[in-house]
């Protein structure tokens, strides 16, 4: 499909909150424009995700430059065998910062195992406990992980006051009910609009809609109709779209949930 026969963005009266994308991923000269795009159609507020140490300062800085940008903290599962003291009490430090929202995105991946799988334990575990004595929310990321990660979270699910969210979920659906039932959040992606993704589809039908929330993930996992471009938080409406029609709602109805949802999250 070319893109002079691709639908345009839907736009709706509901602001939508952008959870989690990687704007410091976006060419440095597109950040601007992306924003600018994502405002124009409606898109309110987004969550830029941290993912390693030499991004941890990036995506605060962001956030300090843009009054519609907040951010995370924390390590992903691949940086997992880079954790140190050193870097946990960075992450700490950097709690106070009012535009930090969460930590994450953190977890484990059994899929690549770009890192060892008890440093990623390691790293995930700690990373908890620094959500818990911050009190704030953290970002899950599990791939091909879910007994681990359920016995990870089964851990510190108590301690965590303000819980979080598994984000891009692509788990069983066993896993998403153990989540929902600690009181997680589930995020859905461009993934949802996919030909091959109905066991993704599945789990959102299952999911109450007070307890999902959008993301693009960008600049990956472009949603159709624009699938194969770079992936922008402009895209979410047509995520949005989506998961009403899996929900049999709305789509104004629909992000009035999900809006309620992020700020409950993150805000």
């Amino acid at each position: 499909m070319n893109s002079s026969t691709r639908r345009a963005i839907p736009q709706f009266d509901t602001p939508i909150v952008e959870t989690h994308c990687h704007l410091d991923y976006l060419a440095e000269e597109a950040l601007e424009d992306a924003l600018n795009a994502a405002t124009a159609v409606g898109i309110e507020r987004i969550v830029t995700i941290a993912v390693s140490a030499g991004n941890l300062d990036t995506v605060q800085q962001i956030a300090a430059d843009h009054d519609q940008v907040w951010c995370t903290q924390g390590i992903h599962p691949h940086e997992a065998d880079s954790w140190s003291h050193e870097l946990s009490e960075r992450i700490a430090a950097s709690c106070g910062n009012a535009k930090v929202v969460a930590i994450g995105e953190i977890g484990l991946d059994y899929h690549y195992d770009h890192a060892d799988r008890r440093a990623q334990a390691a790293a995930f575990d700690a990373q908890l406990h620094i959500a818990s004595e911050a009190s704030l929310p953290v970002v899950i990321h599990t791939r091909e992980a879910d007994e681990d990660t359920r016995a990870i979270l089964a851990n510190h699910s108590q301690a965590l006051r303000h819980k979080g969210v598994i984000h891009s979920f692509t788990s069983s659906l066993s896993l998403a009910e153990f989540c929902l039932g600690e009181g997680f959040m589930l995020g859905f992606n461009g993934i949802i609009t996919f030909r091959n993704a109905d066991n993704v589809r599945a789990v959102a039908d299952a999911t109450p809609a007070e307890r999902i929330v959008l993301e693009t993930d960008a600049p990956y996992l472009t949603p159709v109709p624009y699938r194969g471009q770079p992936n922008e938080p402009r895209y979410l409406p047509f995520i949005a779209e989506t998961l009403a029609g899996i929900k049999n709602l709305d789509t104004e109805v629909f992000l009035k949930h999900a809006r309620r949802n992020s700020y409950q999250l993150f805000f």
